[in-house]
C-alpha cells in the first residue's frame, strides 16, 4: 500500500493538485477548493484541529497518512504536516487506498469481504 500511496501523491503533486502547508491548506478549505485533507502521522493534533474542524463543517474528508512529515518532504520536496488534494479523482483514489481509522488494524482481505 505504501508504494501505491507514494506514487499517487507524487502524481498528484506533479499534476499541480496538491497544496502543502498549514496556511495554504486552510485557505483551500475556506475557498472550498480542497477535496480531501491529508495529515502526516506526526502532525500536531492540536494544530490539526484548526484545519479539521472547518474542513468537516464544509463536508471535506480528512485522513491521516501512514507518513511522517519527513516522508512528506521526500515525496513533495517540502516539509509539511498537512496537505490538501484539489482534484476529486485523486481524492477518491486516496480514500480507497487509505482505510478509515476503525479499519486501520484489519488486513486488506478482511476489508474486501
Amino acid at each position: 500500500m505504501r508504494g501505491k500511496l507514494e506514487g499517487l501523491l507524487s502524481m498528484c503533486r506533479k499534476a499541480g493538485r496538491l497544496v502543502l502547508g498549514h496556511d495554504s491548506v486552510k485557505e483551500s478549505v475556506q475557498k472550498r477548493t480542497a477535496e480531501i485533507i491529508l495529515f502526516a502521522e506526526d502532525f500536531s493534533p492540536r494544530t490539526a484541529q484548526h484545519i479539521r474542524r472547518p474542513a468537516e463543517q464544509s463536508g471535506i474528508h480528512t485522513l491521516t497518512l501512514p507518513l511522517t512529515m519527513d516522508g512528506m518532504q521526500r515525496l513533495c520536496g517540502k516539509r509539511a504536516g498537512v496537505a490538501a488534494v484539489t482534484d476529486r479523482g485523486f481524492a477518491a483514489a486516496l480514500e480507497r487506498l487509505i482505510p478509515p481509522p476503525e479499519q486501520a488494524n484489519t488486513t486488506e482481505e478482511e476489508r474486501s469481504e
